[in-house]
């Protein structure tokens, strides 16, 4: 297993939908997150700053084949295009990225 976190702004004309889109969360995108072996996530809103900070557990062995599978789910699509605009990507974030990675340098169980 490993955990992931990653990072991302969102407009603040926006955060009020975002979090209504995010309590009834599509049925099949969530069945898609699962099929992608990704568990325990969760995603945190921290204001004024307007970021959005995502964490899960990666419970699979090929994580760019699971993200590749995602990718190409149509649901997941339109989510994303729902999603998308709403949120403002780091300027800081690695190339192909939309969702800027973090590292993790603390964890307790």
């Amino acid at each position: 297993m490993q955990r992931m976190g990653l990072v991302i702004g969102i407009a603040p004309q926006h955060i009020a939908e975002y979090k209504r889109i995010h309590a009834e969360v599509w049925p099949e995108v969530l069945a898609q997150i699962r099929a992608s072996n990704i568990r325990n996530y969760s995603i945190y809103l921290r204001e004024p700053e307007n970021l959005l900070f995502a964490c899960w557990e990666y419970h699979g062995t090929d994580f760019e084949a699971d993200m590749t599978k995602m990718a190409e789910d149509e649901t997941t699509q339109r989510w994303w295009a729902v999603c998308g605009p709403m949120q403002r990507p780091l300027e800081s974030r690695a190339e192909g990225e939309w969702w800027a990675t973090m590292e993790e340098v603390f964890h307790l169980d």
